[in-house]
């Protein structure tokens, strides 16, 4: 079987070591896709806006538990061990109004929107992806002489990295697990059998299966198979090794952001989550060592969430969300793009965040100053795009 072939099995692990070395100079980017779209609000919090703590009562994020970040924005206090320390160190930087001009609101639609990176208007090609065509404008491709430069860290390559270059892909373990699975709630029903709690118990474990069928369908088929906030971050360091001595396109995607029930605010289900994953970014960024200023992280999801939250405790799908930027060499320690008011009167379709910085454009910036891209390669990653420098770099 020809290497090539190997490489799109998933098998590059098998290639033998002396075939796997990046340059030591060379930049890194690794995308991060959160599949199920994220709530952006509960992340990158409008502290200054009086809206948002009444649009969100039980699930807002206290002025007094934000992290402040400026007079605008302050930072969920779940990252505060993680993302926080990166900001203080001048290597975080957030872009909120951020996303796809798609407002179809479908995971799957909207997905597929972002990883082709193909002009809004007229037919896709499902077989280009935009980090595929950004590999070939750098000449990077898998296998260049000695050096393997593109991978995926997914089960499958993903539709972002497909394309005319073969790309290699790891499929990294699944190691989030349910906190109660049904044999132990039985257990823990059993054991107040005959008492007068026993309906209340027995009650609450059919509520949360109930809530668990109904709900674990959409969020199964939003994730796309990505692995979970917890895997992540114990895969964290292997794939910075990766990274560190053998790829420089890296593209991994994390799923579970499909928050419609019990989000929580400062704690709950999308604060540990986000803990998690803050984790596993900080081990990321330790475990690249010196390679980390030449390294960016680039957080993405489909789109954000309804800004008011729904009946459940939780928010719906909606559109503008926020995009993480990590790295060394980053011009981070503060919120960027254009921005606007947080308000009622802001909002997209009086609903969600509107998109004010379109992701092609402001990824055509940021790969213009890493890369030194010129208009006419913009042009082959970003078909279509206007690229705008937000000076993250």
């Amino acid at each position: 079987m020809k290497r090539r072939n190997l490489l799109q099995l998933g098998l590059g692990s098998m290639l033998p070591p002396q075939l796997w070395a990046a340059a030591p100079d060379a930049p890194r980017l690794l995308v991060v896709f959160l599949r199920g779209a994220y709530d952006a609000a509960n992340l990158l919090v409008p502290t200054s806006s009086s809206f948002y703590y009444e649009a969100r009562p039980n699930i807002a994020i206290g002025k007094a538990a934000a992290l402040p970040l400026d007079a605008h924005w302050g930072l969920a206090p779940a990252v505060a061990d993680s993302i926080h320390p990166l900001w203080l160190k001048g290597q975080a930087a957030f872009v909120p109004f951020a996303g796809s001009n798609d407002t179809s609101r479908s995971h799957f639609e909207t997905q597929d929107h972002i990883e082709l990176g193909q002009p809004d208007e007229g037919s896709r090609d499902f077989r280009s992806g935009f980090m595929n065509r950004l590999a070939g404008v750098l000449g990077a491709g898998t296998v260049t002489g000695s050096r393997l430069e593109a991978m995926a860290f997914t089960d499958q390559v993903p539709l972002i990295l497909r394309g005319d270059l073969p790309v290699a892909n790891q499929a990294l373990r699944e190691l989030g697990k349910p906190g109660i699975n049904a044999a132990q709630a039985q257990v823990i029903a059993g054991m107040y059998a005959n008492t007068r709690l026993h309906g209340v118990v027995s009650g609450g474990f059919e509520v949360r299966e109930e809530v668990s069928r109904e709900m674990a369908g959409e969020m199964e088929a939003a994730s796309r198979g990505a692995i979970a906030t917890k895997g992540f971050a114990l895969e964290a360091r292997r794939v910075a090794r990766l990274m560190r001595e053998r790829v420089t396109l890296g593209f991994i995607d994390v799923g579970g952001w499909d928050t419609h029930v019990g989000e929580g605010g400062a704690t709950g289900q999308l604060a540990t989550k986000l803990g998690e994953l803050g984790r596993g970014l900080a081990l990321f960024a330790d475990e690249m060592g010196p390679q980390w200023q030449n390294t960016v992280v680039v957080v993405v999801s489909e789109f954000g969430r309804t800004f008011r939250e729904n009946g459940n405790r939780g928010t719906d799908h909606g559109h503008g969300s926020a995009y993480w930027v990590l790295g060394g060499g980053v011009k981070g320690g503060r919120v960027a793009g254009e921005q606007v008011e947080v308000k009622a009167a802001t909002l997209f379709q009086n609903r969600d965040y509107p998109v004010l910085n379109e992701y092609r454009s402001l990824l055509g910036g940021l790969f213009r100053r890493m890369y030194g891209l010129n208009d006419a390669q913009l042009a082959a990653v970003f078909p279509g795009a206007s690229a705008r420098d937000a000076g993250l770099i």
